[in-house]
């Protein structure tokens, strides 16, 4: 039955080639269940009070992840696909959504949902094509590589490389504690893995190294846990999935008003732009590998589209933040994937990883840092491509790459870049030249500044 939905033989793959591809996909992509609720819970700072509850967001991430994939793996089911939570996407909510502006969990899942609306209709229509083809490449490889600033300085706080201070703002963290070099060794580690090629690099870094922390042969070091012999705690394997108990919580964000206010707008509008942008780039990435585009043309990605979207909207009632295509899908691509069941396979060992919350609640932060540095290093790369050459187009982009971090706000970067870009266009006397997408964002983003 599966071989004649898939179609196998037309698109010169096997049942056995499908399996293996969406193993390797998971193997790349694995890390974000544990990631994800680290993040949006708020353990990074010592505290859970206010941000979402970590075992709630472990199972939700599991299991908007399956549905996501299984919409992709039978509705756009020519594409080998992999979706998840998005890095980055889930920073800017945890930190500037529910950090910065103190929404509730609630309310910020209310955003996502509107999001994925949004991206939905959008999917439906030719707006599509014209915002995609008319925002110019070097701004959306700013922002992308903005994002993993964004994550690099998230991500050495969390590892306790980069500390608060007083003047500098910054400062060298204690690199003496044994966690945080356990952390800088995972991170090299992922590093060396990845160049040598093997699948699951970040996973295994992750969980290699905080099976080093949980034994007990850091008795010297002094820095032990409630009088144990380890540096952090273990707390087992295997228990029930936890409750997802923000099911639903997005329909109660909208009762407090703040959603559709010009703050919450604005979170809309920032959701909507990256998950449109990461989205359309992974597909067009995954396009190139798996043979799908045909002259300027990317086939069925029209479904492919729907699909993320519709994963967006479920994921926000599951009670994560944006689900969006995974880059890491070109892994399982290489590995002979080409149709939907790659996509099937990622969903149901997502599921199989549902009772493994305590195993989750048991890595240290430092080794979960490290593991969001080497995400922001694969965003940061899409600075090679950007048009040095052309400062008008270069200078914007890097306001968006430096706004970022230094504002601790991917929603301030992109807003920045888009105004300085048109700005520059009107005053080099190429205003005409420029796309009226440029100047529909970059008034919007002249809005969101009046009214925060």
């Amino acid at each position: 039955m599966l071989d004649k939905y898939f179609e196998y033989r037309k698109h010169k793959t096997t049942f056995n080639t499908e399996v293996v591809a969406g193993v390797t996909t998971f193997l790349t992509m694995a890390y974000i269940m544990f990631l994800n609720p680290f993040i949006l819970s708020g353990e990074f700072a010592g505290t859970e009070k206010g941000f979402f509850d970590f075992g709630g967001v472990y199972t939700a991430t599991i299991v908007a992840t399956a549905i996501a994939c299984f919409i992709m793996a039978f509705y756009g089911k020519t594409w080998p696909i992999g979706l998840a939570p998005g890095m980055g996407i889930n920073a800017f909510v945890a930190f500037g959504v529910v950090g910065g502006m103190k929404y509730t969990p609630a309310e910020a899942l209310s955003t996502v949902l509107l999001a994925g609306i949004l991206f939905l209709l959008v999917s439906l229509t030719p707006i599509r094509a014209w915002i995609i083809n008319s925002i110019p490449r070097s701004l959306k490889l700013g922002i992308g590589a903005g994002i993993g600033l964004f994550l690099s300085i998230i991500g050495l706080e969390i590892m306790g490389v980069v500390g608060d201070h007083p003047v500098t703002l910054v400062t060298l963290g204690d690199i003496k504690n044994p966690l945080v070099l356990l952390g800088c060794l995972a991170l090299v580690v992922m590093v060396v893995l990845e160049k040598m090629k093997v699948r699951g690099n970040i996973i295994i870094g992750i969980l290699g190294f905080s099976i080093l922390a949980w034994l007990p042969m850091w008795d010297w070091t002094g820095a032990t846990i409630e009088g144990g012999k380890s540096l952090a705690r273990f707390n087992g394997v295997f228990s029930a999935p936890p409750s997802m108990s923000y099911l639903f919580e997005a329909v109660e964000g909208f009762s407090t008003g703040k959603v559709l206010s010009g703050g919450g707008l604005t979170v809309i509008f920032t959701l909507f732009f990256i998950d449109f942008f990461d989205t359309a780039g992974t597909l067009t990435s995954v396009a190139n590998v798996s043979g799908k585009v045909k002259g300027n043309k990317v086939e069925d990605i029209d479904r492919a589209m729907l699909a993320d979207s519709a994963g967006t909207v479920a994921g926000a009632f599951m009670g994560t933040t944006t689900v969006t295509s995974y880059v890491e899908s070109g892994a399982g691509v290489k590995a002979g994937g080409r149709t939907g069941m790659t996509s099937l396979v990622i969903g149901v060992l997502f599921l199989l990883c549902l009772g493994f919350a305590p195993l989750a609640t048991s890595l240290p932060k430092e080794i979960d840092g490290a593991a969001l540095v080497y995400v922001a290093v694969l965003f940061v790369r899409n600075i090679t491509d950007i048009e040095w050459d052309d400062i008008a187009e270069s200078a914007p982009a890097v306001i968006a790459m430096i706004t970022m971090p230094l504002t601790y706000s991917i929603s301030n970067g992109i807003a920045l870049a888009f105004i300085a870009y048109a700005l520059i266009k009107i005053l080099s006397g190429n205003a005409a030249k420029t796309s009226p997408a440029i100047w529909v964002v970059a008034v919007l983003s002249v809005m969101s500044f009046a009214v925060a």
